[in-house]
């Protein structure tokens, strides 16, 4: 080819189709890790630290022999009062279960989903106190999360949940975990409790005694019955 045939646009760098290319997938590639933030940060962590028990045997395989706790008490700060006041003397001083608390039991200076992660699976059960208060924590929901992961991939009865107040299943539209878990299940209500508290606790005794079949318990928790 001759030189004053050829074609000297061939050799130019289109630099506003280069721009364009770089900009459209630093968008849509913004568009998608936000979207993962914000609506599957939490599943992609859990799966992380389900990974590594896997990986290194210490959770799922050895989780019997792991257990140091018969239960671990999931609930907003709020509520504090009525764990340390009304919980913690039953299960504990009367009937003489070791529980696993935050304030008391989370060790200082480790990252807290990895104590969240080891209470729940360092528990034979977890006991949800569900307030408002704990529906707008984000860390109250990020611990039922793992529990229901726990109790969906081992099927397995590990949780128990108790309503201090009496919150219509209507206003759980936006939890929808929550939802799905008690239209599946039965739970204890303290405010409905208030006539019979004694057996409010039998029946929380009865439920942390029973082994961890699904359907074991089921018709032991007859204060109040899911819809």
């Amino acid at each position: 080819m001759k030189l004053l045939d050829l074609d000297v646009r061939s050799c130019t760098v289109d630099i506003e189709f280069i721009y364009f290319i770089s900009t459209t997938c630093i968008i849509l590639l913004f568009m998608v890790v936000s979207f993962t933030y914000h609506f599957l940060r939490w599943q992609l962590a859990y799966a992380y630290y389900l990974f590594l028990a896997l990986l290194f045997d210490t959770k799922l395989k050895n989780k019997q022999a792991a257990n140091q706790y018969d239960a671990f008490v999931s609930y907003n700060t709020h509520d504090e009062p009525w764990v340390i006041r009304e919980l913690l003397p039953k299960l504990e001083g009367e009937q003489d279960w070791k529980l696993c608390l935050h304030h008391r039991d989370f060790e200082p200076g480790k990252p807290i989903i990895d104590n969240i992660t080891d209470a729940i699976y360092g528990s034979r059960k977890t006991i949800c106190v569900i307030s408002r208060r704990y529906l707008e924590s984000e860390w109250c929901s990020r611990e039922i999360q793992v529990a229901s992961f726990r109790l969906f991939d081992e099927q397995k009865d590990v949780l128990i949940m108790v309503f201090l107040e009496d919150i219509p299943i209507a206003q759980l539209s936006p939890y929808y975990r929550m939802r799905k878990l008690l239209k599946r299940r039965t739970f204890l209500s303290w405010p409905r409790a208030e006539e019979h508290p004694e057996l409010f606790w039998e029946k929380l005794r009865q439920a942390l005694k029973t082994g961890e079949d699904v359907g074991e318990d089921q018709f032991l928790l007859n204060v109040v019955a899911g819809p």
